[in-house]
């Protein structure tokens, strides 16, 4: 009969950051484990509390399925001499099954009959494989630093000190984390600090919800949701509300009751973000903003206790409140008497990278990439120059000293309270951008410019010290700052050389340890490899984008804007049958003993497949010179599909490898003709892979 499993891990307060994934974890663990057993359930669901991993498991076969299994010998003509004796393949095919030849069985076959081993394997009883699939499903749980304690050596991430193993309304004996399992688990540490018997597990969430612990991670984080909400719109604003935040609170509470509290209104000449930031990482308290998005004075804490005097405990988180925003105007007040290019001197002292240099260093590097990229990217050079001196100088502020989050947002408030030019106090903060994925780029020019050029700076320079990223490491978050350019470029329209923008990086550096030949091609490779992974993810086939990159482009904005083009060719009808035909052309091109003219001869053609073709190459040719010019690439593709008949035609029609040599060299050139025209946008001959 199908009984219900619950598993239950008590701990001491669990990570809180690591809580979800935690949970997550062992739950998948758990479920492997059943599947790999081969025990049938239904749902799979699971808990997680400060204080708990628990996973629930509906409907759990009570043991596994038995096992048979056939092993086919040899054929019975075979197996029995004329006098009906057992031969020697009879005999060892009973031997290697442990049997005699007259305990084999026979079975028919299409092939006549043969001696058959049958053996069925009993499945064992779920409650005693339970144990093991518990125990393995935590070893296999992610986590960074496990602790011992006590005199014991078994290692967790926190010290366990109770197990629940319930199947039905049984206790499933065994030994987990060298603790024997049982039915009893705990309450709320204040509201209810006893312990509490599980009768079955389809009862565990609300033997738990008595004894003032809510189980359930989701239905937990809802409340705590709507809790927040529901305090500021009774005070006539909108909390903002972090999903990594909420998870963290979620995760810190088991009886979860949201306060709101107020801070002097003064603190609001302080940035908000820095305000923000306090109330966020030191006391994970969530902020409230009016209709306009301004801060108000007000915060929301979730409690792990529903106090009899709710006005005590608020008190108290003000009071704590209060020191910290205290500390971040006094950090504010101080910062704005010392302006951000005296503070450039004081880079000096702040490492970048020990082959590298300082800060300083690479502040200096940066203005005069900037400068030169400035031109292209549509900035005022001196501006950009401007913004890249002063972009490291927030860095030794005691403001991003305390909250290393708002790096580039105190140094657009110092810029601007130093009067520098607003465009370089906006860059200031958007050289950051995007911070994360889905994050917006940087949206001015100036911005755009020190977003690149600082970030290739970092490329070339631990490029070329022989520090590149692998496949488990990346210190320096080189593949999220290639992606940031690759963005910034065509998202912005930037039409960059960036081999170009490369070499020039690599000429402010003389401290590398490649050649800056060497290094150009392995920052410019490794940056354009990180376009397949954002194709990827916009369901474009490799096989378009090695199309593209197969003319070695070096202009991210030119290689997004081919790649697109090349992947609408690629849904036409036409496509297939012209990729074929241009593979087909190149391994006939490729073949010639020497270049291949484009020039036809009119006189030469013969064979009205060949001069329908001919007459629409030259039609074309001068059709697509001004989308050439222009960069149309969509159109010229569009375009060239109507060769697909033509082209058809003259491979069912011409003989090109004709025995007349000016014939055969003039059919070569119609060919060369096609290709070009192709090469102008992509080698198509490699979508002739694609389905």
């Amino acid at each position: 009969m199908k009984q219900d499993f619950l598993v239950e891990i008590g701990t001491e307060e669990l990570p809180p950051k690591s809580l979800k994934t935690l949970m997550s974890a062992f739950t998948l663990g758990i479920e492997a484990g059943l599947n790999k057993a081969k025990l049938q359930h239904a749902a799979i669901r699971g808990y997680a509390t400060p204080r708990r991993l628990a996973v629930l498991v509906s409907a759990l076969d009570p043991q596994q399925a038995d096992i048979e299994t056939e092993r086919l010998g040899p054929a019975v003509a075979a197996a029995f001499d004329s006098d009906g004796a057992p031969t020697p393949p009879a005999l060892g095919f009973a031997k290697g099954c442990g049997l005699s030849v007259e305990e084999l069985e026979q079975t028919d076959t299409d092939k006549g009959p043969r001696l058959v081993f049958r053996r069925v394997e009993e499945g064992l009883a779920t409650e005693a494989l339970l144990p093991d699939i518990v125990s393995k499903a935590l070893k296999d749980l992610p986590i960074a630093r496990r602790m011992r304690w006590g005199a014991s050596r078994i290692e967790f991430v926190r010290p366990v000190h109770w197990i629940v193993m319930l199947f039905g309304k049984n206790v499933v004996p065994g030994s987990i984390m060298g603790l024997e399992s049982g039915r009893t688990t705990r309450g709320h540490r204040f509201h209810s600090n006893t312990e509490v018997s599980i009768p079955a597990p389809a009862d565990y969430a609300s033997t738990l919800r008595q004894a003032s612990v809510i189980a359930d991670f989701v239905e937990r984080r809802s409340l705590i949701e709507d809790g927040i909400n529901e305090l500021a719109r009774g005070a006539d604003g909108h909390a903002v509300i972090d999903a990594d935040l909420l998870d963290e609170v979620t995760a810190l509470n088991e009886w979860p009751v949201p306060l709101m509290g107020r801070f002097d209104e003064h603190f609001l000449e302080v940035p908000a973000e820095a305000l923000i930031s306090s109330m966020k990482e030191h006391q994970k308290y969530f902020h409230v903003v009016d209709g306009s998005d301004q801060l108000l004075p007000l915060f929301i804490t979730v409690a792990n206790i529903d106090s009899r005097d709710p006005a005590k405990v608020v008190a108290g988180n003000e009071k704590v409140i209060r020191p910290r925003l205290s500390d971040a105007a006094f950090f504010f007040k101080t910062d704005k008497n010392t302006s951000l290019e005296q503070r450039c001197e004081m880079l000096k002292n702040v490492v970048f990278q020990a082959k590298l240099g300082s800060v300083h260093d690479k502040s200096q590097r940066v203005a005069a990439l900037a400068e030169h990229l400035a031109p292209t990217t549509g900035a005022d050079p001196k501006l950009a120059h401007r913004a890249a001196i002063l972009s490291k100088a927030d860095l030794v502020t005691e403001m991003v000293q305390e909250f290393a989050d708002l790096q580039g947002t105190m140094g657009r408030y110092y810029a601007q309270h130093d009067g520098e030019d607003e465009a370089v106090a906006a860059a200031l903060y958007e050289q950051y951008l995007p911070r994360f994925a889905g994050d917006k780029v940087a949206s001015s020019s100036v911005g755009a410019t020190l977003a690149i050029a600082d970030r290739l700076d970092t490329l070339v320079g631990i490029f070329g010290i022989k520090q590149p990223p692998t496949g488990s490491k990346d210190p320096f978050a080189l593949r999220r700052a290639s992606l940031a350019v690759l963005r910034t470029l065509v998202e912005q329209g930037i039409d960059l050389d960036l081999k170009l923008a490369l070499d020039k990086a690599l000429s402010l550096h003389d401290k590398l340890s490649l050649s800056p030949e060497e290094t150009s091609e392995q920052v410019l490779t490794y940056m354009l490899e990180r376009f397949r992974s954002w194709y990827e993810e916009d369901k474009i086939r490799p096989e378009v984008f090695f199309a593209v990159m197969a003319k070695s482009p070096t202009r991210p904005l030119d290689i997004h804007r081919r790649v697109q083009a090349v992947n609408d060719f690629s849904q036409l009808p036409e496509a297939r049958n012209l990729a074929s035909a241009n593979k087909r052309v190149s391994n006939i091109l490729s073949k010639q003993d020497s270049e291949v003219s484009t020039t036809v001869d009119a006189s030469l053609l013969q064979e009205p497949a060949e001069k329908a073709l001919a007459e629409q190459l030259a039609q074309l040719s001068d059709t697509l010179k001004p989308l050439i010019v222009d960069k149309d690439y969509s159109q010229i593709l569009q375009s060239l599909a109507q060769l697909q008949q033509p082209v058809d035609d003259f491979f069912d029609q011409v003989m090109v490898m004709a025995d007349d040599l000016a014939l055969r060299q003039n059919r070569l050139a119609i060919l060369s003709q096609l290709r070009e025209l192709f090469l102008e946008v992509a080698d198509v001959s490699l979508l002739a892979s694609t389905k």
